[in-house]
């Protein structure tokens, strides 16, 4: 896999990780007691968006590790014993 393929596979998994890591840790105006005047009461109360991205780029580390190891692991369809029989 050359790099750049490396580079366009991560950001491709680090955007679909992106909405799987939103939510978490955010805690609502309205669990939080205190809604703004003319927001949403489901608005979060605080958004730690530093903590976010780097939990993000971890997490999509950890799945492109993993995904480069199967697929450098020597694996195939063919080893899926169900996929021979379609």
């Amino acid at each position: 896999m050359s790099v750049s393929s490396a580079i366009a596979i991560y950001f491709i998994i680090w955007w679909i990780v992106l909405f799987a890591v939103l939510p978490w840790g955010i805690r609502t105006q309205q669990e939080e007691g205190v809604v703004v005047p003319g927001s949403e009461p489901s608005a979060p109360a605080r958004m730690r968006f530093l903590k976010l991205i780097v939990a993000n780029s971890i997490v999509a580390g950890i799945v492109f590790a993993a995904f480069y190891a199967l697929l450098h692991s020597g694996l195939s369809f063919d080893d899926i014993p169900f996929v021979r029989d379609l």
